[in-house]
């Protein structure tokens, strides 16, 4: 399984120029909160879809546990993303963090106004999306956010891949400010759980 199909990819929305949520309210929002579990849906660029439970923890860290018959296991920490096959004895496959577009908000400091990450910002009355590239390194791909205001709440993300390839992850009620064990997004720990070498 490619990382970019497991950790996002982007429904095109049609949005009015005048955006509801600013950027800075997306920034904060993304600061105001430093744990969070939310249920997913993800729809994959082949158009399979698949359901789980997603972790976050900031900064560099987050948690995807998929449902089955899937029961696949992606995780993002130590500045790395390993992508678990379950049906496979050998190591995962390892990605820097830095060179997804998920490490955008993951970042300890999300600040979108300052940062040259913003590719497209747009809204009407019932949602709001972002476009984020890092402006250094736009061969890493982009992810787009989709937030529904009052309150400012994120709702789904897309990562579209250096390929063009998009996987869209539509979230459900995420609850902020949870207790998540670091062990949850320690990759050597869950290797050595599953007997594998690191």
């Amino acid at each position: 399984m490619r990382i970019p199909a497991l950790v996002l990819a982007a429904l095109v929305f049609a949005l009015p120029a005048q955006a509801q949520i600013s950027v800075g309210e997306i920034s904060n929002y993304l600061n105001g909160f430093r744990t969070a579990k939310a249920e997913f849906t993800q729809v994959n660029s082949d158009g399979t879809i698949s359901t789980g439970d997603l972790s976050i923890r900031r900064p560099g860290r987050a948690r995807f546990d998929y449902d089955a018959p899937n029961k696949g296991l992606v995780i993002a920490g130590g500045g790395q993303v390993a992508v678990f096959d379950p049906v496979s004895n050998t190591p995962p496959e390892q990605y820097p963090l830095s060179q997804t577009p998920l490490n955008l908000i993951l970042r300890d400091n999300v600040n979108l106004g300052g940062s040259g990450m913003v590719v497209r910002h747009g809204g009407d009355g019932t949602q709001t999306a972002i476009t984020l590239q890092d402006p250094a390194n736009p061969q890493y791909g982009n992810i787009q956010l989709v937030f529904t205001p009052n309150p400012t709440t994120l709702r789904q993300w897309v990562i579209t891949d250096d390929g063009g390839s998009q996987t869209t992850v539509i979230l459900g009620d995420m609850q902020t400010g949870v207790g998540l064990g670091g062990g949850l997004f320690n990759i050597p720990q869950e290797l050595r759980a599953r007997g594998l070498s690191e």
